[in-house]
């Protein structure tokens, strides 16, 4: 293919320029849009100057092999290359691979399509790890032709836009570019990527953890000349796999994050660990992520009811509050009620109606001590302590966007008796937040000091009751959540009947078909474990409404086993089936 070159032609008395060149014998012409043509014009120029140039270009690429790129004044922004890109991707080289793996590497060996892949997610889900792995995988020739670029606040877009310059001069073709939406300019400026230097070309992934900023300039500049793939969402088998650690409860205890030290991943510290790094991790990861896109998008023109929350410092305290509640009621009340842990009063009634040791040591608890503790762990502010009044509109919009973070789901709930009626249950995809916060519930309990008087005998069996509890609820979210994940074609939902409910139902509406299920922690089979799926009565009710059932089903943590109709399954092969 030759250089080619610009003619000029004149139609109805307007002058438009066109790129002319020569392929296969063949020659070639297409319109050249005003936008692009100062870029053209000087691509043109400085190829036809490489051409007459005795100089080998791979002698260039040689000496950004091994010079420091501090000293390189030509590049504005850190980038990796050469002997440095080799030390970046060779530590990841074992690890085992997240499943979007699959993904970015089609993009990357695929037909150039004029799009650039996105590949974003909250911190610590496996963005960069990913790159490195595919990067490392790559042929020698190809890593020849491969940029890393990390970015940071001080750098623009005309930063970035220089270097991919200077990139494209020198050969590359393949250009990653981490943390791009931490430039200011990036969500109004976007386009670039796409419209410039994959159409001419480069494959470009651009990654970063401000998700929402993904979401806007996806909306605002992109539209559909990008491939978005988002890594928040971690399924349990993704974790067992990667991280090589199995059982649901250690997902529970630390799900939703690639950093937790195992067998086939890295040594980093738990993300949940603690109460203070699971906050860390909503103030970082959630809300400084949603602070920083509404404030880069619009000129700040769209934090619409967010605005005095997050003038008063108090976008953080609401995000955590919703965070804490998240499996509960998302309502009005709950952000505006003086706080109470609703983990406390279900676990106080569970504990007093426990048929080998019921207890009532959960009321004789000094609750407003005990209230106070947990609201330091978990810096939430009453009303009373809040310079501005949360709102129905904050809550709505706090909503939208942990939706579009993919932090939350709604799980519809039915009620047979009123099947107009409309409630969802919000599940938190990151099942690691919400148990830190219940290990902070267990701590403040410990500093009570009617708590303290109780035998340690007692008093660890109760914390581990409480604790049970959480992990039954979640056990049960984390069912719902990744079946609806993985059956997008069904409706996955809680039925409820006058007294009693089906944990989980899957219906199937093109085949008019159902399953029906019971989540429990336990891992013994037991008959009332199934006394719901049991009944005859509701699931003639179940089959009027939704069909013929199909299989009827507990999920517990023990072996898989059939108990007369009943299926016993398995929740971790459960769950990595989907």
């Amino acid at each position: 293919m030759s250089i080619g070159g610009i003619t000029f032609k004149t139609i109805n008395g307007k002058r438009y320029a066109y790129y002319q060149w020569t392929e296969n014998g063949k020659q070639h012409s297409r319109r050249v849009k005003d936008d692009e043509f100062a870029e053209l014009a000087a691509k043109i120029a400085t190829e036809k100057a490489k051409k007459n140039s005795s100089r080998n270009i791979q002698q260039l690429v040689v000496a950004e092999n091994t010079a420091p790129y501090s000293a390189k004044p030509e590049f504005k922004t850190d980038i990796k290359i050469g002997a440095q890109l080799t030390r970046f991707f060779e530590p990841v080289m074992k690890w085992k691979k997240r499943e979007w793996f699959s993904a970015l590497h089609d993009y990357i060996y695929g037909e150039n399509n004029d799009r650039v892949l996105i590949l974003y997610g909250l911190r610590r889900t496996g963005k960069t790890t990913l790159i490195r792995q595919l990067i490392g995988e790559m042929s020698a020739d190809m890593q020849q032709k491969t940029a890393f670029i990390q970015l940071s606040s001080r750098h623009s877009l005309a930063d970035v836009n220089h270097d991919l310059k200077q990139l494209e001069l020198l050969g590359f073709r393949y250009v990653f570019i981490d943390e791009v939406t931490l430039l200011n300019d990036f969500i109004e400026g976007a386009a670039l990527f796409s419209d410039i230097f994959a159409a001419g070309g480069m494959k470009v992934v651009l990654s970063g953890t401000d998700s929402l900023g993904f979401v806007f300039s996806e909306d605002e500049q992109l539209y559909d000349r990008c491939i978005l793939l988002h890594t928040t969402f971690i399924p349990y088998r993704e974790f067992e796999n990667v991280l090589g650690i199995a059982g649901i409860d250690k997902f529970i205890e630390f799900g939703g994050t690639m950093s937790m030290g195992g067998s086939n991943y890295n040594t980093d510290k738990f993300t949940f660990a603690t109460q203070k790094s699971a906050n860390d991790y909503v103030d970082s990861a959630i809300a400084r992520n949603i602070q920083h896109s509404l404030k880069c998008y619009q000129h700040e023109g769209h934090f619409r009811a967010l605005q005095d929350l997050y003038n008063a410092g108090e976008l953080t305290s609401a995000i955590n509050r919703i965070v804490e509640d998240v499996n509960h009621r998302f309502t009005i009340d709950v952000l505006t009620k003086k706080f109470k842990s609703s983990d406390l009063r279900i676990s106080a009634s569970n504990l007093r109606r426990d048929r080998n040791k019921p207890t009532d040591i959960l009321d004789r608890i000094d609750i407003n001590a005990f209230t106070k503790q947990l609201k330091h762990l978990l810096l939430i502010k009453d009303k009373a302590e809040q310079s501005v009044e949360i709102s129905e509109p904050h809550r709505i919009e706090i909503k939208e966007y942990l939706d579009l973070l993919d932090l939350t789901c709604g799980i519809d709930i039915v009620n047979m008796s009123n099947l107009n009626e409309h409630r969802t249950r919000t599940v938190l995809s990151q099942p690691g937040l919400r148990y830190a916060q219940a290990s902070a519930l267990i701590k403040s309990l410990l500093l009570d000091e009617t708590f303290k008087q109780v035998p340690i005998t007692e008093r660890m069996a109760i914390e581990k009751r409480i604790l049970d509890e959480i992990r039954g609820r979640m056990m049960e979210e984390i069912v719902l959540l990744e079946t609806k994940i993985a059956k997008p074609t069904k409706q996955v939902f809680q039925l409820q009947f006058a007294v009693g409910e089906f944990d989980m139902v899957v219906f199937d509406p093109q085949n008019a078909c159902s399953e029906i299920y019971e989540i429990k922690h336990s891992d013994k089979i037991a008959k009332e474990q199934c006394r719901h799926l049991l009944d005859p009565k509701k699931c003639a009710e179940t089959e009027f409404r939704y069909g013929k059932i199909l299989s009827k089903n507990v999920i517990y943590r023990g072996a898989k086993d059939r108990f007369g109709d009943i299926n016993y399954l398995n929740v971790e092969e459960y769950l990595k089936g989907l």
